[in-house]
C-alpha cells in the first residue's frame, strides 16, 4: 500500500486537500484531510492529478530522427521516447505512426514498421515507464497506405486510426505559398517542388477516394476509434460524419471545429498550440477553441511535456476551471481511446498519478506513478 497525503487533489468536479491510498495497482481510497499513517508520503501540498493520456504524439519519430541526416537505433529511440513521456506525466501514450508515403519522408514507413515491433517487445518486457498503444496515421492519397494498414489493422494495441491528407492545396497545406516555403526550407529546389505539387495533386485525384473507401471497409466492424485529421471546412466534417468518423483531430479552422461539435463529434486540439500562444502553422488558436467550448481533449502532437503545461495554461488564460482543464488531458482522452479504467482520481481506477509543483507559473512534474508503481 502507498499513501500520499497533504496533497491538492484534482478530481473531476472539484479540488480537495487530502489523501490518496494506492493498493494493488488501483486507487483504494480518496479522502479529505491528512493521513495519520507513519508510512504516508507527505507531498508538501503539491498538486496531484490523474496520469495524462496522450492520444497523438510524433515524439518517437523525433527520437528516431534527431537530425535530418542522423537516424538513431530504433529500440534505443523507443526507450528514450518512453522516458520523456513518463517524465512529462504521460502514463498512457498512443504512439502516432504514419502509414503511407507522399514522397518527402520515406523513412517514416521504416519508423512505423520498427515502432510496432519494438513497442510489442518492450511492452512485453515490463520495462517501459508508460503504457503504450498505437495510433495509425493513414495518408489517404498514398499508393501504399492500404497494403501497410492491412497487417496491423487488428493489432491489439491499436486504439485509434486517423485519416490524413497532406496533399498540397488541402488541410493544413491549403496555403500553397506556405507549402512551397516549407519545402524550400527542407532544401528542395523550386523546380522539384513544382513538379511534385502537380504529381501529388494528380495522385490525390486518383487514390484518395478509393483508399478512403477501402480503409473504412477494412475497419468498419473492428470497433477501432476513427478520427479525421486537419479538417478545414464544414463540408469536410460533414463527409467524415457521414462515414462514421466521430473525432476531429487538429481542425485547422474554427469553422471546422464548430461543425464537428454541431455533429456531436469530439475535437482534439494540439497542446503545443496553447503553450506557444498559437499555431506554428498559422491555424486556429487552441485557446480560442477552448473559449468557444469547441475542444474536448488535447494531444501533445510533438512535445509530450506540453500537455500538463497546456492544462495549467488554460486555467491562467481562459475561463475554465482546473478540474475541467485537467480533464482535457486525462479523463476525456481516456474515454476517447476506450480506456475506461484510467483518467481520473477515483476509487477503483488505475493508480496512474502525477505529482506537480507550480513554480513561477510553470507546472513541474516531480513524481509519477504507473499502476501504483513509482516510475519517475
Amino acid at each position: 500500500m502507498i499513501c500520499l497525503t497533504n496533497a491538492r487533489i484534482v478530481l473531476l468536479d472539484r479540488v480537495i486537500h487530502g489523501t490518496i491510498v494506492m493498493e494493488g495497482g488501483r486507487i483504494a481510497s480518496v479522502e479529505t484531510g491528512l493521513s495519520q499513517l507513519s508510512t504516508a508520503i507527505d507531498v508538501d501540498g503539491d498538486t496531484v492529478i490523474a496520469g495524462v493520456v496522450d492520444l497523438h504524439t510524433d515524439n518517437l519519430e523525433r527520437q528516431v530522427q534527431p537530425r535530418s541526416n542522423a537516424r538513431w537505433p530504433s529500440r534505443s529511440a523507443m526507450v528514450a521516447h518512453d522516458s520523456q513521456c513518463a517524465a512529462a506525466g504521460v502514463t498512457t501514450v498512443l504512439d502516432a505512426l504514419c502509414l503511407g508515403d507522399l514522397g518527402f519522408d520515406k523513412d517514416r514507413i521504416r519508423t512505423f514498421r520498427e515502432g510496432v515491433i519494438d513497442g510489442d517487445a518492450l511492452a512485453e518486457s515490463g520495462l517501459l515507464k508508460s503504457d503504450h498503444y498505437l495510433h495509425l496515421r493513414c495518408e489517404m492519397p498514398a499508393a501504399d497506405v492500404i497494403a501497410l494498414l492491412d497487417p496491423v489493422a487488428d493489432h491489439p494495441r491499436v486504439r485509434m486510426i486517423s485519416l490524413m491528407d497532406h496533399s498540397p492545396g488541402v488541410g493544413q497545406y491549403a496555403n500553397m505559398e506556405r507549402y512551397r516555403a516549407l519545402r524550400a526550407k527542407e532544401g528542395i529546389d523550386s523546380a522539384t517542388v513544382e513538379r511534385r505539387i502537380v504529381e501529388l495533386q494528380d495522385q490525390r485525384a486518383r487514390l484518395r477516394d478509393p483508399n478512403r473507401r477501402a480503409l473504412l471497409d477494412r475497419v468498419r466492424h473492428s470497433g477501432t476509434v476513427l478520427a479525421s485529421h486537419d479538417d478545414r471546412t464544414a463540408e469536410e466534417v460533414d463527409e467524415n460524419h457521414r462515414d462514421g468518423i466521430r473525432i476531429s483531430e487538429f481542425p485547422v479552422t474554427m469553422e471546422a471545429a464548430k461543425a464537428a461539435r454541431a455533429h456531436d463529434m469530439q475535437v482534439i486540439a494540439g497542446a503545443p498550440n496553447i503553450v506557444r500562444g498559437g499555431s506554428h502553422s498559422g491555424n486556429v488558436a487552441a485557446s480560442d477553441l477552448v473559449r468557444a467550448r469547441a475542444v474536448d481533449a488535447f494531444a501533445s502532437d510533438y512535445v509530450p511535456a506540453s500537455l500538463v503545461e497546456a492544462a495549467f495554461g488554460c486555467v491562467r488564460d481562459t475561463d475554465i476551471t482546473l478540474p475541467d482543464a485537467v480533464a482535457l488531458v486525462t479523463d476525456s482522452p481516456a474515454r476517447m481511446a476506450g480506456l475506461g479504467d484510467r483518467g481520473r482520481i477515483a476509487t477503483g481506477y488505475r493508480a496512474d498519478l502525477v505529482r506537480i509543483r507550480v513554480h513561477d507559473g510553470l507546472p513541474i512534474v516531480r513524481q509519477v506513478w504507473l499502476a501504483g508503481e513509482r516510475v519517475i
